[in-house]
């Protein structure tokens, strides 16, 4: 066995992480694809929440929260990665909204001047009052502990910076939104933190085509990167516009729009873990 075929520790766990991250999308299909049998189309792969696709749905982003923390590498990507990781879990913990008998079962009152405004459902106000507050203490924690271990100096302060500063403002936005905004919280917090999520995701698809500093993607390479960042782009254009007016009829758009964006989410950890398999620096800027 030579050497170059000996994977180092750092090596494999990289790997394992970005096959973890693209093994979340197909989790979240697989459990979308058993309710279908069930609940039919919904209007939107957000709405699956309320089917028991639930637990599948919450657990495989908060795995990828956790992998994207770990992965985020060095520089500007960094801390997008880390943005993009502080988004996912209220992605999972705080539901989508629904139009009235959206979901069959769940109990959806009128909150507009008709029925094809979308909605929260009352009955989930608990479950999202205990994932916040979870969410805003162990935000809390996480911060405690980077500013500790650079007080050790195991952590650079210079470094790492805007990753404390985007977290610090979007736990305290979170935070004071929850507190003394709660239906506007409510009503738009899912919205806000997916559109913020694949935008996010988006740029570092756009950092990958075109990295600053260090080894240049193959042309082969830096075409996937800008077709996986043009194609985010697009579908988050589309997702914005397209979800207020869906009335839950016809063709399921916001739907099959929710869906290409996470096959692109998972084309990018794909491509990524081709391109950086055998990289003896697996970070993500070498």
């Amino acid at each position: 066995m030579t050497a170059a075929s000996v994977s180092t520790s750092l090596e494999r766990t990289y790997r394992y992480l970005r096959i973890g991250i693209a093994g979340t999308v197909v989790a979240i299909f697989v459990a979308i694809a058993q309710a279908v049998t069930t609940y039919g189309w919904l209007t939107s792969v957000s709405d699956y929440f309320y089917t028991p696709a639930r637990n599948v749905f919450v657990g495989a982003l908060i795995a990828a929260s956790l992998a994207l923390f770990a992965l985020s590498g060095r520089g500007a990507e960094r801390a997008l990665l880390d943005a993009a990781a502080l988004f996912a879990p209220l992605v999972a913990l705080v539901p989508t909204t629904l139009l009235p008998d959206g979901v069959p079962g769940v109990e959806v009152p009128s909150c507009g001047l008709d029925d094809t405004q979308r909605c929260f459902p009352p009955a989930f106000e608990a479950d999202v009052a205990n994932g916040v507050g979870t969410y805003l203490v162990l935000g809390a924690l996480t911060l405690l502990v980077a500013l500790v271990l650079a007080a050790l100096g195991q952590v650079s302060l210079a470094a790492v910076w805007p990753s404390l500063l985007i977290a610090v403002v979007v736990l305290a936005v979170t935070g004071l939104t929850w507190a003394f905004a709660r239906d506007v919280f409510l009503q738009q917090a899912h919205f806000v933190a997916t559109t913020a999520f694949f935008a996010l995701f988006a740029a570092v698809a756009v950092r990958n085509a075109f990295p600053r500093r260090g080894p240049q993607p193959t042309p082969v390479f830096r075409v996937l990167y800008t077709v996986i960042a043009v194609g985010l782009a697009v579908t988050l254009i589309a997702y914005v516009i397209l979800l207020p007016q869906a009335d839950g009829s016809g063709i399921p758009i916001v739907l099959i729009v929710e869906a290409v964006a996470l096959a692109l989410f998972f084309a990018f950890w794909v491509v990524q873990g081709i391109e950086k398999w055998a990289e003896p620096d697996p970070t993500l800027v070498a």
